[in-house]
């Protein structure tokens, strides 16, 4: 049975960017929604003009967490508000080049098809995302990579396992970023890239949805935290959503 889609009702109207949403509203399992203004999800902000920032802070957002690698980071032009807090925290983790090996140049890094072995390997550096995620300061906190796909797809990915979302909600979430792709392409001036990732994940015998849900089966996020370290204030703070919704024991434990 699938998820009905309210991705447009999510959906953090900013102007500069157009994958931008609120991970609050998609069903848990014990019936009720992900909570509202918690965790928002976008591609790169660096495009954010001054509306956009004036909506970001109407939206009771605070803090930024920035998944991008530093060079990524010193291509950025614009400046950020002085009230807007931003944490960097580089999710690839390139100096591990052992790992990346397999992954980058074949174009793997593009999918879903890393996320298990990326958070097999370097757990720490999805734990230290979500670290950052629920210690921020009082308000909304975003987090981000370029196109707000798959590094910031892997840590929804992670929030929404958390906080016990439906698995249909889990991926259609996912797919809302693919189904944009021809706004992405437009808004950043590059190509569609969706129809090449698709033909890759089908020549490994599966499809861009079939990648992420064998992400999502395969995760085992109690595991990921122990093997971090995470603690059990951050457990709690993580599975509650920052003190928002009842703890989500199967989440945790």
């Amino acid at each position: 049975m699938g998820v009905e889609r309210n991705a447009e009702n999510r959906a953090l109207r900013v102007d500069g960017l157009v994958n931008a949403r609120d991970l609050g509203g998609l069903p848990r399992r014990d019936g009720t929604l992900t909570p509202t203004g918690v965790f928002f999800r976008s591609e790169n902000i660096d495009g954010v003009t001054p509306v956009g920032w004036d909506q970001v802070r109407e939206a009771g957002i605070r803090t930024v967490v920035d998944l991008r690698q530093p060079a990524e980071r010193g291509r950025d032009s614009q400046p950020r508000p002085d009230w807007l807090t931003t944490v960097h925290v580089d999710l690839d983790g390139l100096d591990n080049v052992a790992f990346w090996k397999d992954f980058w140049n074949n174009g793997l890094v593009g999918t879903a098809l890393y996320f298990l072995p990326h958070l097999k390997v370097m757990p720490e550096r999805s734990v230290a995302v979500l670290a950052a995620l629920v210690r921020a300061p009082e308000g909304g906190v975003l987090f981000h990579c370029m196109a707000g796909r798959d590094r910031t797809g892997l840590i929804a990915l992670l929030l929404l396992t958390a906080v016990d979302a439906q698995p249909e909600a889990i991926v259609d979430d996912y797919l809302q970023t693919v189904r944009l792709a021809d706004v992405r392409a437009l808004n950043s001036k590059r190509s569609n890239d969706e129809p090449a990732i698709e033909a890759l994940c089908q020549s490994l015998g599966t499809t861009t949805e079939g990648a992420f849900r064998s992400a999502l089966s395969g995760l085992d996020l109690p595991a990921i935290l122990a093997a971090s370290g995470f603690s059990e204030a951050d457990r709690v703070a993580l599975a509650t959503w920052r003190g928002t919704v009842p703890i989500a024991p199967s989440a945790t434990d």
